[in-house]
């Protein structure tokens, strides 16, 4: 009894049950049974790690989050060299296609691509469409835009939003090679984007003209990571700006009429200047640093505020003739900008300077900007006495019409009270002629 109760098995009729179940199993499946479960277990264990795993991937191509489920942003700058213009490189002037070639000269590694008018709309729809960013209202709004220049604008933060790597307008000449762009004391590691000053000129702040220009980073050619938000909420302000326009004044998206200025300050520099600027304060690391133009001002050396690198204005604008850009020859500049592609001179007359080459002739001369602030004031003055006067002839062409046609509605008036009488007088002139018939039968 003593023996049989140390039985691993315990009490004897635990130990015959258990006895009774080994005999039916057969010799070769008892043998095998800790593998069979063993088997179990690691399928289990397997589908169970790949459920934890995919709970927080994030699926591909989805818009990123903020907060601690956000994905990491990647280490490196994608190899990917940027441009758009009218037609594909096939079709390019010799003017581009030089320009084009000095990127892929001075990068081989990288990968070149072009959106041209005739492939950009697949381009977003496909990125931003619903098996992308899944975003039918920028979608949208690309589509219903018909201004070249802010398609131009949208499109390039749409690209790099959607795949980053460095943008450069198509009138951009590479004059160093891409590596050159992050200076060797920093890790691209704790870099999301790279960018340079353009126009440094804070002494102008509060001139009516050229004070929203006076200070701001250069959108021609600029670096960035993928999928950051700065690029999404600058996308979204320029469509909240622009539907804005649209309602103030009365049109569809299609027939908004923008003036340059307009342009510099909803689209382009002013705008990514200002997104950035944001950016930057609202991820400061110390809440005491104030962001403004005087980090940035007279900026002698690359600085990196809130993981974006600036560079010196002759990196990216060298040769304009102001914000002491100096010239291309100098070791700091990366780029040539041409200035062909949006027709610039046109708009603002520059000249051929002996040692900075392309200049501004008139934007940052004081005398010339006070000439030009006095012609836009007579042009203004002109376009509204000319409104006006439009106004005037409108309102009296539409008085006269007025007048026409009440004249004509009391004529018309007139006329069928006229033909209501008529019948009447003939019945009462052809009673008078039978009286004396009526009262010669009477006499007779």
């Amino acid at each position: 009894m003593i023996a049989k109760l140390g039985s691993p098995l315990g009490t004897p009729s635990l130990a015959a049950t258990t006895a009774q179940f080994r005999n039916r199993l057969p010799t070769q499946f008892r043998r095998a049974l800790p593998i069979y479960i063993a088997a179990v277990c690691l399928i289990l264990f397997i589908f169970n790690l790949n459920l934890f795993q995919s709970s927080g991937r994030v699926p591909l191509g989805r818009p990123t989050v903020s907060g601690p489920n956000a994905p990491k942003v990647r280490s490196e700058f994608p190899k990917k060299i940027w441009q758009t213009w009218k037609v594909n490189p096939l079709k390019f002037e010799e003017r581009d296609l030089n320009t084009a070639r000095s990127w892929l000269g001075k990068n081989p590694d990288y990968r070149y691509e072009v959106l041209t008018d005739d492939n950009d709309l697949r381009y977003v729809e496909f990125h931003f469409g619903p098996d992308g960013f899944n975003r039918p209202d920028i979608v949208n709004f690309y589509r219903d835009v018909k201004a070249a220049i802010v398609k131009a604008d949208l499109l390039r933060y749409m690209v790099m939003y959607a795949e980053g790597g460095l943008y450069a307008d198509i009138d951009v000449e590479a004059l160093k090679p891409l590596s050159k762009f992050i200076p060797e004391r920093y890790a691209e590691k704790d870099i999301d984007m790279v960018i340079g000053v353009e126009i440094d000129e804070p002494d102008w702040k509060d001139h009516p003209i050229l004070g929203p220009k006076s200070r701001s980073f250069c959108q021609w050619t600029f670096m960035c990571k993928p999928q950051l938000p700065v690029m999404m909420r600058l996308i979204e302000k320029i469509m909240s700006w622009l539907n804005g326009v649209a309602k103030e004044q009365g049109v569809s998206l299609s027939e908004v009429d923008l003036d340059f200025d307009q342009i510099i300050s909803g689209t382009g520099p002013s705008a990514f200047t200002e997104a950035i600027m944001t950016e930057m304060d609202l991820h400061k690391e110390d809440p005491r640093t104030k962001i403004d133009w005087d980090l940035f001002h007279d900026l002698d050396e690359s600085k990196i505020v809130s993981r974006v690198l600036v560079l010196t204005v002759e990196a990216f604008a060298a040769g304009q003739g102001h914000s002491q850009s100096g010239n291309h020859e100098a070791r700091a500049a990366l780029v040539r900008h041409h200035y062909h592609a949006s027709n610039w001179p046109s708009r603002h007359p520059r000249y051929a300077h002996p040692a900075y080459g392309e200049v501004e002739r008139c934007n940052w001369n004081p005398e010339c900007a006070e000439e030009k602030r006095k012609a836009d004031e007579e042009k203004k003055k002109k376009q509204k006495e000319a409104s006006e006067r439009k106004k005037k002839e409108a309102e009296e062409a539409s008085r006269k019409k007025k007048e026409e046609d009440e004249a004509a509605a009391r004529k018309k008036k007139e006329e069928e009270a006229a033909a209501k009488e008529k019948p009447k007088e003939v019945t009462d002139q052809g009673e008078k002629a039978e009286q004396p018939k009526k009262q010669e039968k009477k006499s007779s």
